[in-house]
């Protein structure tokens, strides 16, 4: 005999299970990145000419979070671009988009995509928003973007937590700038345990996922492919 639990308990269960494989999963990236010190130089393709690929990781990330979407990008042939100074990326958004923007400049990258992890997409929308007169900046990839906020950044009294509350100056600022939607890519799944009103962005090209979690899928095949798509649609 078979027993079906109901569709709600079902769908609390798999989320639990996500939650828990989603801290496994960002615990053993980090220790991944300080253990392996990834070399930055080694993602660079030179020759594959324009648009480069800028990556930008979310808070208290560093760029080595992001290596399997740095391989996915790699292994297509795109110039993948790692701004190391943004450390661990405990930063305002606008000291943070201040720093890619040196970044860009001090390396003559000339035009490149933006693929961003959580608050690397909000950095990557104040890019599009303030630092692009010259255009060169093509769009932006956000993977779990809290793009509305999320209410759970009240659950800690760190400044750089609170940034991401729903009614927050920066947040607040950067909601306003919609003539840049067009040019962004949002990707979500499902359920995401840290952004409860998900990553959705009126105006984007939206793409939603079977997934869960929010740090467990820049490790998925399917979200490296819809990173992929996204980019491919922006370089057109």
């Amino acid at each position: 005999m078979t027993i079906r639990l109901p569709q709600h308990l079902s769908e609390a269960g798999a989320n639990l299970v996500a939650w828990v494989r989603d801290y496994s999963y960002a615990l053993r990236w980090q220790a991944n990145g300080v253990v392996r010190s990834p070399d930055p130089a080694a993602y660079r393709l030179p020759g594959a000419g324009e648009p480069a690929v800028v990556l930008l990781p979310g808070i208290y990330e560093t760029w080595a979070f992001m290596l399997p979407v740095a391989d996915a990008l790699r292994s297509q042939g795109y110039d993948v671009r790692a701004v190391v100074e943004l450390g661990y990326n405990g930063g305002t958004i606008t000291d943070m988009a201040n720093l890619v923007q040196q970044h860009l400049r001090e390396y003559r990258i000339g035009e490149c995509i933006l693929v961003a992890h959580s608050k690397g997409g909000l950095i990557g929308k104040h890019l599009l928003s303030s630092h692009n007169e010259a255009g060169l900046i093509r769009g932006l990839v956000a993977l779990n973007t809290p793009f509305e906020g999320s209410p759970l950044a009240q659950l800690l009294p760190v400044p750089a937590i609170r940034a991401f509350l729903p009614r927050s100056a920066e947040l607040n600022a950067l909601r306003a700038l919609h003539h840049v939607h067009a040019d962004i890519v949002s990707i979500y799944g499902r359920f995401d345990p840290h952004i409860p009103g998900g990553s959705h962005l009126p105006g984007a090209h939206n793409i939603q996922l079977d997934t869960r979690g929010h740090f467990l899928p820049l490790g998925d095949p399917a979200v490296h492919e819809a990173i992929l798509r996204g980019v491919g649609l922006l370089t057109r």
